[in-house]
């Protein structure tokens, strides 16, 4: 399988985006890593990297998120976000949303049906399977804070390919493959709800609408213990809120696990 290229991906793009011209490489360890070190030494907003291959990238938790060779699309992007900090925590949130409505598009695009939902705070998922990993991080610099947000998608994998049974990929899902069209739509959804949040501070109500965690049976599993009840919403910072048996309770940070899904597929991936 080819490497993405980086050509034919601007040609994909909509005029006006905030993006440059994607950096593409077969193989890296971290392309937060990478997008990272440029974001220090005072890179501006705007920088696309994507690889095929990740040896040594990370999930959000600390978890490993590596991407076998030709299978997977790894990402990142560097933004200089207007809102306060405290509103950053919707970065991760409206990057699930992008990568939802882009696969949905190709989905469209190709006459397949696919049931593609997110789940708090931004897991994609097909038919309740997880297809990618997302993970934004805040990078200092004398000239003001950046934001580098990474991507993972699984492309090509096929049954087996994944440490956990409840993984999935476009190719699983009968969904179209072409990396370019699939990097291109990612950063056309991004570049769509992050002007809107540029402007607002929040994305509230597009986000609730999307979500499949609003109004659901669910457990919120943390280091220290698990909250049961249903998914209210979330806060302006994009925090979940949880109606439970003794109150509505909001969290930062936590595994959601839906009950209509824990005992098909034995819990979440990540």
């Amino acid at each position: 399988m080819t490497s993405p290229d980086a050509d034919r991906i601007a040609r994909l793009l909509p005029p006006g985006t905030i993006w440059r011209r994607p950096d593409v490489v077969w193989s890296t360890g971290s392309t937060n890593a990478d997008l990272s070190a440029r974001a220090r030494a005072g890179e501006g907003e705007g920088a696309v990297l994507v690889a095929s291959e990740q040896t040594a990238g990370r999930g959000r938790l600390d978890r490993t998120w590596a991407s076998p060779p030709g299978t997977s699309l790894s990402m990142s992007l560097l933004l200089v976000p207007r809102p306060p900090f405290p509103r950053w925590g919707w970065l991760s949130l409206l990057t699930g949303m992008a990568v939802s409505s882009a696969v949905a598009g190709l989905a469209r695009e190709a006459g397949v049906k696919a049931d593609v939902s997110l789940k708090w705070p931004n897991d994609v998922l097909i038919g309740g399977d997880k297809l990618c990993g997302i993970l934004s991080e805040r990078i200092e610099h004398p000239g003001g804070a950046r934001a580098v947000v990474g991507i993972g998608v699984n492309v090509a994998q096929g049954k087996g390919e994944f440490p956990v049974p409840t993984a999935t990929s476009l190719a699983l899902a009968s969904l179209p493959t072409d990396r370019d069209r699939v990097v291109a739509g990612i950063l056309t959804e991004f570049d769509r709800y992050y002007r809107t949040w540029q402007l607002t501070g929040t994305l509230r109500a597009e986000y609730e609408a999307r979500c499949a965690s609003v109004g659901a049976d669910l457990t919120v599993v943390l280091d220290d213990r698990r909250v049961a009840g249903t998914g209210r919403g979330v806060d302006d910072t994009g925090r979940l809120q949880v109606a439970t048996a003794t109150g509505v309770e909001t969290f930062a940070v936590g595994d959601v696990v839906h009950a209509r899904l824990a005992g098909r597929t034995g819990g979440t991936a990540h």
